[in-house]
């Protein structure tokens, strides 16, 4: 038990290492690069208003509209890698603006409820429950050949709830149950392990896959 809890302990400073380090270049995209390529898509449009020359103009153009492209991806960039709503409002709003973004990426609608009062999370479980979710829509992106998804949230006293299920093309269940521990599904269930909850996964062919994650509340 006291090797369990030891081993329990390095993945969890490793993982807490890894989110650090996370935060920090999503930051770093967001008010570093993202700014600075800001500034020279300024200085292009001011560039574009002195131009006389049509061909210049439109060279100018074609560059301002390159870097908005470029800001735009970086933004996304930075919301997948750490959301910052994930940490000044917490885990249902950082859902929401993820799924936005998913949507967009992806074309797959994602219908998302909620359950309950939603109650207050630690940083560390909030972020490992963010990312179980993140796996597993991106599991779905890549997988499941569906168009809509159900993620509902329910919020009790004690625990929260949240189930995922994904109306698309479903696996035999013994695919799951010898997966490779460094699969990402394999990760899910470890990462929940970690805070003391759980990530269970059912599937069928030809009737998609639910995913269930739960997470104990009022605990440190």
């Amino acid at each position: 038990m006291d090797e369990l809890s030891s081993k329990q302990q390095i993945c969890s400073y490793i993982i807490h290492s890894q989110e650090e380090e996370i935060k920090r270049i999503a930051l770093e995209l967001h008010e570093g690069v993202g700014q600075n390529l800001y500034s020279i898509l300024t200085g292009l449009q001011f560039i574009d208003s002195g131009a006389k020359e049509p061909h210049m103009k439109h060279y100018v153009r074609e560059m301002s509209q390159l870097i908005e492209k470029t800001i735009q991806e970086i933004r996304h960039l930075s919301v997948e890698l750490h959301p910052p709503t994930l940490t000044t409002l917490g885990l249902l709003p950082a859902m929401r603006s993820y799924i936005n973004l998913y949507t967009s990426t992806f074309g797959i609608l994602v219908d998302l409820e909620t359950t309950g009062e939603e109650k207050w999370i630690p940083e560390k479980n909030s972020i490992t429950v963010f990312r179980v979710c993140q796996e597993a829509l991106a599991n779905i992106a890549k997988y499941a050949d569906t168009s809509n998804i159900t993620v509902h949230f329910i919020w009790m006293e004690e625990e929260l709830t949240i189930t995922i299920y994904d109306f698309g093309k479903g696996f035999q269940q013994e695919e799951y149950n010898d997966l490779n521990p460094l699969s990402g599904l394999a990760a899910m269930k470890e990462r929940m392990l970690l805070t003391g909850g759980q990530c269970k996964i059912s599937s069928k062919i030809g009737e998609g896959t639910s995913i269930e994650i739960s997470l104990p509340l009022n605990r440190d």
